[in-house]
């Protein structure tokens, strides 16, 4: 067990070196006010305007620049190599959510091993805002009041089942999994219902994120 190194009663931000605008760091630092850089994420922020309160990662991404203006003491080093920077956060983050981002729209990998980590670290709850997309891992139960309309995407990071009311296509019945049948592209005659076995990412779309977090009984 790795003890916390960055403890909140609210959110907590976690930045990466992907893109991200300063309308998404102000939208997430307003649910979730402490600020943790994953490595070079610390360039990022530092680009948008925000210091961030801690670095942590193996350190090998961070400019000597960025270095500089960030108290050493605030900078944590994690050397092992068998996890991204991402996980090395999420694994020392104690707080309700975590609020990421910065992990999509350069590099794909890097995009893919943040979702893989939000699937597979089961503490805290993160929600990954993209471009478009509040990107979160489907809890076993759970209800949304969305516009009928709603793009509603079910993507499986394993073998998932369910069952819904409120899609226009209800998913009772599919063994989702990533590489067989998946549920992309669906949509929401109003409020949806899900129950949930598997891991299982949901996307909707980003002006979704004040219903979503109501949902999940998150603290805004």
């Amino acid at each position: 067990m790795i003890p916390p190194l960055v403890i909140s009663d609210r959110g907590v931000t976690v930045i990466g070196g992907g893109v991200a605008t300063p309308y998404d760091l102000q939208t997430a630092l307003a649910v979730a006010p402490t600020l943790v850089a994953a490595d070079g994420g610390a360039d990022r922020a530092l680009a948008l305007g925000q210091p961030p309160d801690w670095v942590i990662g193996d350190l090998d991404s961070i400019t000597v620049g960025a270095r500089k203006l960030i108290p050493a003491g605030r900078i944590h080093h994690v050397a092992e190599q068998d996890s991204t920077d991402f996980t090395k956060c999420l694994t020392r983050i104690a707080a309700p959510f975590v609020m990421a981002v910065g992990f999509s729209g350069l590099r794909l990998d890097h995009t893919l091993s943040a979702l893989t980590a939000m699937a597979s670290t089961p503490r805290p709850l993160v929600i990954m805002l993209a471009s478009d997309d509040v990107v979160f891992v489907a809890p076993p139960r759970l209800t949304l009041p969305l516009m009928p309309g709603t793009r509603v995407s079910l993507y499986p990071m394993g073998p998932a089942r369910g069952i819904s009311t409120g899609l226009e296509w209800p998913i009772e019945g599919i063994e989702f999994a990533p590489g067989g049948r998946v549920g992309t592209s669906n949509r929401a005659n109003g409020v949806v219902t899900l129950r949930i076995e598997g891991k299982m990412l949901l996307m909707l779309p980003r002006n979704t994120l004040a219903s979503v977090m109501t949902a999940l009984r998150l603290p805004a």
